[in-house]
């Protein structure tokens, strides 16, 4: 009984000081025991939330980790690391509506958030493309290449036909570097190129390519490579 008090008691505390100080004021251990207090209703969830912070970094790398290494850690469960895995979806879903349907070059900075938010964790690369209508609105982001940890295949003749599908004016490129090293390999550079080749017949602009890594991007555009 003393120690549900206490559980119940460190609950209300952190509560509190979330309500009266906001999330900058707490750990991200702190903030993650808060978010298992609803998965793990019965249990002290700091030693969880501090092993799981320990394992995978940060809240974000808690949020990518896939669910066969989230239940890897002592205390949490498929359950748990499904409810884990809603924060990542969660938060894809809210930077996604800070971008989708306005144009791209007044909300650049969103746009990279979301983009970073998506990928800056995944531990396997990704090829997305974001199609622009005529206003430069983002109307659609698709995954079109899925690969292993430093590689993922393109076929530009399937952007170009997704383009068309979605009726796009312009393109934005977006993959992620697992390795941590934004700088553009020169592979990506001749694949964007024949991109940019392959979507000028359509009169579809390729507008960037962006590299995202766990700690920053890099942009064709900014680069000089486009």
């Amino acid at each position: 009984m003393r120690d549900a008090a206490h559980h119940n008691g460190h609950r209300q505390r952190l509560r509190e000081k979330l309500t009266l100080a906001g999330g900058d004021a707490l750990h991200d251990y702190e903030l993650l025991e808060l978010y298992l207090f609803r998965a793990i209703p019965r249990r002290d969830v700091k030693p969880i939330a501090k092993d799981l912070i320990h394992r995978f970094g940060d809240l974000g790398g808690v949020a990518a980790a896939p669910v066969e290494q989230l239940v890897t850690v002592k205390g949490v469960s498929e359950k748990t690391a499904a409810e884990l895995k809603l924060i990542q979806a969660l938060s894809e879903r809210l930077a996604r509506e800070q971008v989708i349907g306005r144009p791209v070059i007044s909300s650049w900075s969103a746009l990279v958030g979301y983009c970073r938010t998506a990928l800056q964790h995944a531990r396997t690369e990704q090829f997305r493309v974001l199609f622009l209508d005529r206003k430069n609105r983002l109307i659609a982001d698709e995954i079109l290449g899925r690969g292993t940890i430093d590689h993922a295949p393109v076929y530009p003749r399937e952007v170009v036909k997704r383009a068309l599908a979605h009726e796009a004016s312009a393109l934005i490129l977006v993959h992620n570097h697992p390795s941590g090293d934004a700088t553009p390999s020169q592979t990506d550079i001749e694949m964007t190129k024949t991109l940019a080749e392959v979507c000028q017949p359509f009169d579809i602009v390729l507008h960037d390519h962006l590299v995202i890594a766990r700690e920053n991007t890099a942009s064709f555009k900014t680069l000089g490579l486009l």
